[in-house]
């Protein structure tokens, strides 16, 4: 009997390690799905959307300042924000592309074809 009885300790610590194992694994998936995954999956949009930058995108940097690209560098736009005012900011500094120059031409020419079409 006595044997019986040192058995049942160790049948509930490999129990309670399978328990904890699969709670660790449970958060760690969590953490997955729900930050890591959606960080990256954020992270490549945003080099998709840096690298497709053209002459003549309106933009918008990270401290809120908009303006019009009028120079495409390896490392940096140039931006002018009014008439006679240009800066030069880095590509990561770009927060958000607000117009495409192609999606503006693109609606230009569907104007413009439906009057020719009237």
């Amino acid at each position: 009997m006595s044997s019986i009885l040192m058995g049942m300790p160790v049948l509930q610590a490999a129990g309670s390690a399978v328990t904890t194992f699969i709670t660790f694994a449970g958060v760690i998936a969590i953490f997955y799905l729900f930050i890591i995954r959606p960080q990256n999956k954020k992270q490549k949009e945003t080099q998709k959307m840096l690298s497709a930058l053209k002459k003549f995108d309106k933009v918008q940097t990270i401290g809120g300042i908009r303006g019009v690209i009028l120079a495409v560098k390896e490392q940096t736009v140039v931006v002018k924000v009014d008439d006679n005012t240009k800066i030069e900011f880095v590509k990561p500094a770009i927060a958000a592309v607000l117009e495409s120059h192609e999606a503006k031409v693109a609606e230009a020419e569907k104007v413009e074809d439906k009057k020719e079409n009237k």
